[in-house]
């Protein structure tokens, strides 16, 4: 936390109470935060409330009072839905006092992103979005890190309460910019781990062991982030999915999800990336067999199945 002190800090509406939701409501009350939250679900509900969170019937409660109103949903529809209201509910936007600032967390199209900055807008709002990265170990350890679109000044506003959350908050541009990186880089995280996959299934056909592999390559050129920290493979990073049966982490199916709005911006924007498109189908593949909800390293046992090769590295032509 920074040096602002939590009485300076504005009252928190937190909608989406779920594994990040939860945990980063959580260290905002142990702050000092005042944090109103909701959730459709009751055990998010029963457990934030554990947590210290005024937990109320409606997200309409939950934003009456609050200086910036946090959302962590599912998809760019959610949040809009949410902001002006569904099925003859009313919206957040209409609900919220006046001088709220709405901060979106999810991730979501850029378009959806900038549509529903524009509606906060057009309310007399301010809004932000901040897609995060770092899994449910980053929220809960509060080493999140934030990538955030929206003016200046509204940056400025948000930036304490995202310090709490997180270790890394950066500045990514106007709205819709923090999907921006957080989709880029997530393309490039997808990418990297198949490659990193495919190496590894290639060095297992050649007859050369997992450590051997992984002592030269975290020390070559082909050193990354996929490779020394979420190693796709059991035994040279005790502490990857790989050695917990791949239980995550990031699930497969949120990196398909990313991967798939990183496709949207491929389409939107007319830019080339093979390799990012070559990802997303991987991965689609990869939550279409059954694997959702196993770490995105587990994409290793989708190569190996079309090699010819069980899911544990052992070949099965003899």
């Amino acid at each position: 936390m920074t040096e602002t002190t939590s009485q300076q800090l504005p009252a928190v509406a937190f909608l989406g109470l779920g594994h990040m939701g939860g945990p980063m409501a959580a260290n905002l009350v142990e702050a000092g935060v005042r944090v109103t939250g909701y959730d459709i679900v009751p055990e998010a509900c029963a457990a934030a409330r554990e947590q210290g969170v005024d937990v109320v019937d409606t997200p309409q409660d939950a934003v009456r009072a609050a200086g910036v109103v946090i959302t962590m949903f599912p998809s760019g529809r959610h949040v809009i839905d949410a902001y002006t209201g569904a099925d003859g509910a009313e919206g957040l936007l209409a609900a919220a006092p006046a001088g709220a600032t709405f901060l979106d967390c999810s991730t979501i199209n850029i378009s959806e992103a900038q549509e529903a900055a524009q509606l906060a807008r057009d309310a007399g709002f301010t809004a932000a979005d901040a897609p995060v990265s770092g899994g449910v170990v980053g929220a809960t350890a509060g080493t999140l890190a934030f990538m955030v679109g929206g003016e200046p000044e509204v940056f400025e506003r948000v930036r304490p309460l995202l310090e709490i959350m997180g270790a890394r908050v950066v500045h990514c541009g106007g709205n819709g910019m923090g999907q921006a990186a957080k989709i880029c880089n997530n393309m490039i995280l997808g990418v990297s781990m198949v490659a990193v996959s495919e190496a590894f299934v290639l060095a297992e056909k050649l007859g050369l062991e997992h450590q051997a592999m992984f002592d030269v390559v975290s020390n070559a050129s082909g050193q990354c982030w996929a490779l020394t920290t979420n190693c796709p493979v059991p035994g040279p990073v005790p502490t990857s999915p790989a050695n917990n049966d791949f239980e995550p982490g990031f699930a497969g199916a949120l990196m398909a999800k990313d991967l798939n709005l990183a496709a949207t911006a491929l389409d939107e924007t007319g830019a080339t990336a093979p390799m990012g498109r070559l990802a997303a189908e991987l991965y689609n593949q990869f939550v279409t067999d059954g694997h959702a909800g196993k770490d995105f390293s587990g994409i290793i046992t989708t190569l190996r199945a079309g090699t010819g090769e069980d899911s544990q590295g052992g070949s099965r032509e003899q």
